[in-house]
């Protein structure tokens, strides 16, 4: 698939340009992590912002972090998604 700006929500902005975002898809976070994934947002998204993420959810769910590593003003990159989904052993 590709990136769906509805699902994209701006959850904090500080007055120094950091957003926390949160970003829900059925893209697996490989797809996302991508460079140029999240092109459509390269005026609004910083490097160093972070993006709290579901991907996924049409199978086995990845809940976890991506972070602006790059952004040139027209190709925005992440870096690798950091893993919240933890073990869950009960």
């Amino acid at each position: 698939m590709a990136f769906v700006q509805a699902d994209l929500s701006l959850v904090s902005y500080s007055g120094n340009g950091f957003h926390i975002w949160h970003y829900t898809s059925t893209d697996a976070s490989t797809t996302i992590d991508g460079a140029g994934y999240f092109n459509a947002m390269a005026s609004e998204m910083n490097v160093g912002d972070v993006i709290f993420a579901n991907t996924a959810t049409g199978g086995t769910p990845v809940y976890g972090m991506f972070v602006v590593n790059a952004n040139d003003g027209s190709t925005v990159d992440v870096a690798n998604i950091v893993s919240l989904s933890g073990t869950d052993s009960d």
